[in-house]
């Protein structure tokens, strides 16, 4: 969750393209819109349900032309070949 996290702050789309789950991969991903600052991640909690899957929940803080705004996911991942990826995610608040 960390690496995706900082991958989104840098911009970094093939990273984020390799780590996302073959099954709900989007085609495209566009790059942060200009004047988007990510403030932070706070990993609220992980779950390893079995060997092969886990949720996280966690906060991610960004600002925008002076705006502040949240994403709170639970996300889902799969390991597949020792590597885990990410599923798809549920949005608990704005």
């Amino acid at each position: 969750m960390r690496s995706r996290y900082s991958a989104f702050v840098l911009d970094e789309l093939d990273y984020l393209r390799d780590t996302w789950h073959t099954s709900t991969r989007p085609t495209r991903l566009d790059a942060n819109p200009p004047g988007l600052k990510w403030l932070g991640l706070d990993v609220r909690s992980h779950t390893q349900h079995d060997a092969d899957h886990a949720t996280v929940e966690f906060v991610a803080r960004s600002r925008q032309q002076g705006r502040a705004s949240r994403l709170h996911e639970i996300s889902n991942f799969v390991r597949e070949d020792g590597c885990w990826y990410y599923v798809d995610g549920n949005f608990l608040d704005k």
